[in-house]
């Protein structure tokens, strides 16, 4: 019951916002996400790393079809739910720098996107991964389409339209998918969809070839991996903070993810047949990334595309299919939520008190700063895995599992450190350094809430980089148990 009533606490949340107005509503959903997180952390604490899987919930919803309301957690749902119950909160509390229109409305769609999040990363069964994953789409639709910039009504639609094609297209996989399945366990109905079934299927290598791309589309765009990412630096952009917050901290990790617990073990022969293509585009993706990255003179969109960068390394050791590269990406999942959240954070505090993001009007602004300069460059050493941070555990381990499938394409992989340590140290000394702007004089450091919402942050950045074996540990269990789902078979 415990994963219900993580899924569902979130809902219950939002509802209830429709009571209170203006800044209650802002205490009242950081509650609720607050109460989330302590749920996700006794899960936490009750969790055996040694079983597979746990906190089971399993109801048959469409018991006549074989579809069940199953729930349940290892070791990389757990982590995952962890990491979105802790950046929930955070995010929360880094809006209450604004003002937003209709404030209980906007903080109920950040709830409700929890509860789409949480039930992607803890089902079980087919049809209710997938409806889960359209349940985190629409929340996250209405916050940029509705309080985003200028631009947000053409931003939100190619990014609605890119998104939902590629839903649809993985709906399809899993249609034709139930019906290669055996009856349900209680005997009524011929096809079932839980995620052990679909493991279980013997598709013949001309099917997987296919059927791979159904479902790999919809993580592909979610994710996104090169060229399926031309809707993300514009949405990351004319989103609201949070919203940018929550699309990169976390909703990205739902392709991710989705590749390790559904494609993998579910079309190994497929995976092995396209492996060599995905990691092309991904490294593709790295290098495009970066150089975009260092080209930009929006601190946002500079940020939008460092991400583009480092996802494509993750789905780079995803797809190498080594237990190094796996393992990496579980926990450069958590580094690169951690680190980008923070960076979106602080991109959005110094708008706030210039009124712009482009890089050549700021400059000088440490002097006035402290504070925010620390912190700052704590998540910039942090996001260019400089040793002892969380950064750089998971980007050893993936250029590691890389280099062991393909020594080329690791060493090319490899250059995404030195790409990024140029334009986001390039960018710090622009911003925060160099020749007093005309903001410098009047700029202020962080407050004492900024500075709560940077602190869990920051911490994070050294106990993950110093401390990486809880986090390997949690998630060790899960990724062996796939690789040996695409092993044997």
């Amino acid at each position: 019951m415990l994963t219900v009533l993580l899924l569902l606490w979130p809902v219950v949340a939002a509802l209830l916002l429709h009571f209170f107005k203006g800044k209650a509503a802002r205490v009242a959903a950081f509650g609720a996400a607050l109460v989330e997180f302590l749920l996700a952390a006794y899960a936490a604490l009750l969790f055996n790393a040694n079983n597979s899987g746990q906190f089971s919930f399993n109801y048959a919803w469409v018991a006549s079809a074989g579809i069940n309301f199953h729930l349940g957690m290892d070791g990389l749902s757990l982590s995952l739910v962890l990491l979105t119950t802790l950046l929930v909160p955070i995010i929360l509390l880094s809006a209450f720098r604004r003002n937003f229109e209709n404030e209980s409305v906007f903080y109920a769609l950040v709830l409700f996107m929890q509860t789409g999040l949480i039930g992607v990363f803890t089902a079980q069964d087919a049809f209710l991964f997938y409806f889960m994953w359209e349940v985190a789409l629409i929340p996250i639709y209405f916050l940029a389409g509705v309080w985003g910039g200028t631009e947000r009504a053409r931003v939100t639609f190619k990014f609605f339209l890119y998104t939902i094609i590629g839903s649809l297209f993985m709906l399809a996989g899993f249609v034709y998918l139930y019906f290669q399945t055996g009856p349900s366990p209680d005997g009524l109905s011929a096809h079932n969809s839980a995620l052990t079934s679909f493991y279980n299927i013997n598709l013949p290598v001309e099917t997987q070839l296919w059927v791979f791309w159904l479902i790999f589309a919809a993580f592909a765009v979610k994710m996104p991996i090169f060229p399926f990412h031309t809707w993300q630096p514009d949405t990351y952009t004319e989103s609201p903070a949070p919203a940018s917050m929550l699309l990169a901290g976390i909703m990205l990790k739902m392709g991710i993810y989705g590749c390790m617990r559904w494609l993998l073990p579910v079309v190994p022969l497929g995976v092995d047949y396209w492996q060599n293509l995905v990691l092309i585009l991904a490294v593709i993706g790295i290098i495009y990334g970066a150089i975009i990255a260092i080209r930009q003179h929006d601190v946002k969109r500079l940020i939008a595309y460092s991400s583009l960068s480092h996802v494509g390394l993750m789905i780079a050791g995803v797809f190498s299919l080594t237990q190094l590269g796996m393992q990496g990406a579980s926990i450069q999942m958590l580094a690169h939520g951690i680190n980008v959240v923070g960076l979106f954070f602080i991109a959005d505090a110094i708008e706030r008190r210039t009124g712009t993001r482009n890089i050549a009007d700021l400059g000088g602004l440490t002097r006035k700063a402290p504070a925010l300069t620390v912190c700052f460059l704590v998540l910039l050493l942090g996001t260019v895995a400089l040793p002892l941070t969380n950064g750089f555990v998971g980007e050893f381990l993936l250029l590691a599992g890389v280099y062991e499938h393909n020594a080329w394409l690791g060493a090319v992989a490899g250059i995404t450190i030195i790409l990024s340590a140029v334009y986001l140290l390039r960018m710090f000394q622009r911003v925060m350094l160099g020749p007093d702007s005309a903001y410098s004089a009047t700029f202020t450091d962080l407050t004492s809430g900024e500075i709560a919402v940077l602190v869990p942050l920051i911490v994070l950045v050294f106990w993950i980089g110093i401390f990486p074996n809880f986090f390997l540990h949690l998630s060790e269990g899960s990724v062996l148990g796939i690789l040996g789902e695409v092993v044997k078979r």
